[in-house]
């Protein structure tokens, strides 16, 4: 069964995404990102390519020739996912087939437009019996463990 993992109080969604996935990048941890929005896909596309400040987070879109051998991939449809290892979802609705991934990460910021989508997200997954850790990040990354 897929391990969810939400973390909320992101003030800024999309830098807490290049922040976690910097993270991830670093531990050369397999993630989809699924980002329907191409607007999102774009502004994170950017925002990796700059966190952090002093160097940059690897990473592709899913078509690209090298997405098998990148371990961070942007994808706007999950149809042949690249690995079935982590999802990071981008998107307001629950993400399509997201229960082949062994983890799901959920980052919901602040915003009364981001963060009541999730709390549904939350609701459905909680109501659907799979294991949920739920994270403050307001204060970053650091102060929950």
């Amino acid at each position: 069964m897929t391990n969810i993992h939400f973390y909320h109080g992101a003030g800024n969604r999309l830098q807490a995404v290049a922040e976690w996935l910097g993270r991830a990048g670093d531990e050369h941890r397999p993630v989809v990102v699924y980002v329907p929005s191409n607007d999102d896909c774009q502004k994170l596309d950017r925002l990796l390519w700059s966190t952090p400040a002093t160097g940059f987070v690897a990473h592709c879109m899913a078509d690209d020739r090298l997405a098998q051998e990148t371990p961070i991939v942007l994808a706007s449809g999950l149809d042949n996912p690249v690995s079935d290892e982590c999802l990071l979802n981008l998107s307001d609705e629950v993400p399509p087939g997201f229960s082949r991934f062994q983890s799901l990460v959920e980052i919901v910021s602040v915003d009364d437009h981001d963060r009541l989508p999730g709390r549904e997200r939350f609701r459905f997954y909680r109501e659907r019996g799979y294991p949920l850790r739920n994270d403050d990040i307001s204060n970053g990354f650091e102060s929950n463990g």
